[in-house]
């Protein structure tokens, strides 16, 4: 695959800012990795990192090149700092760059396909949330959205125990209010939305995961709302040994025309 580390600057948040690429490229003399490549512009799964990552975090600490690789699927990964992907009360406008300007960037860049059908979002933690968020928000963009290890309950996170290397981390986000209620919560988001036009959703957790509750709380949320939901909740941590081997089942589930 091609791998590409861009730097660009951001009219959303003003200031400039990095995105890591992969892009489908064919190939048949490369020893222990084989690339597909189709004659339309390819699918592209936009993969977001967690709290303490980066928009290099997946390449440096999973095989998702490899694993992209036989599927002819460009990754696109953000990067967005420590935002909960929302446009901070203090900071920075991260939800509009991520739902607004990102896509528009990349479609303007790359030779990516602009289908709703060929188009995914997945994150792990923060990302997790993240990626629900947006799916859930823009269901009109998306065929599928996974979360692995999701931070699904930003409510009770801002209520519960502040995080002592970031401790106003919530207040910069959300100033003095609660996402409880508003498109910042995945759980209301659920409530309000239409199940028939939603894209496809997969939700994991490790049951050794200090979030398998939350997890498991919007699995039941998702069952009240009579939305369809691919779920998997086994033994594993919150750590990179478990979602190595999550986002490989994710690739496998996401309907990837073939054709």
């Amino acid at each position: 695959m091609v791998h590409l580390r861009c730097d660009f600057f951001s009219e959303a948040l003003s200031l400039s800012t990095s995105m890591t690429v992969l892009l489908p490229q064919q190939t048949s003399t490369q020893i222990g990795m084989e690339g597909r490549f189709t004659d339309g512009p390819p699918p592209v799964l936009y993969l977001l990192h967690g709290l303490s990552d980066d928009d290099t975090i997946w390449l440096r600490r999973t095989s998702i090149e490899r694993y992209a690789a036989p599927l002819g699927l460009a990754v696109v990964m953000p990067q967005v700092h420590r935002s909960f992907y929302s446009d901070q009360a203090y900071g920075g406008r991260y939800w509009t760059f991520l739902s607004e300007e990102l896509p528009t960037l990349v479609q303007s860049l790359f030779r990516v396909s602009d289908r709703r059908e060929d188009t995914f979002v997945a994150g792990l933690s923060m990302g997790g949330y993240g990626a629900l968020k947006w799916a859930l928000r823009r269901p009109e963009r998306f065929a599928a959205a996974a979360s692995l290890s999701g931070a699904v309950d930003v409510a009770g996170l801002r209520t519960g125990r502040e995080r002592p290397e970031d401790p106003r981390m919530f207040e910069r986000i959300f100033e003095d209010r609660s996402p409880a209620g508003t498109p910042d919560d995945v759980r209301w988001l659920l409530a309000e939305a239409d199940a028939a036009a939603l894209p496809s959703l997969y939700l994991c957790c490790g049951t050794e995961d200090q979030l398998i509750d939350d997890n498991r709380a919007l699995a039941d949320a998702c069952a009240a709302a009579g939305v369809p939901l691919r779920t998997s909740f086994g033994p594993g941590a919150h750590d990179w040994a478990y979602w190595d081997t999550q986002i490989q089942d994710v690739l496998g589930w996401l309907p990837i025309a073939t054709a």
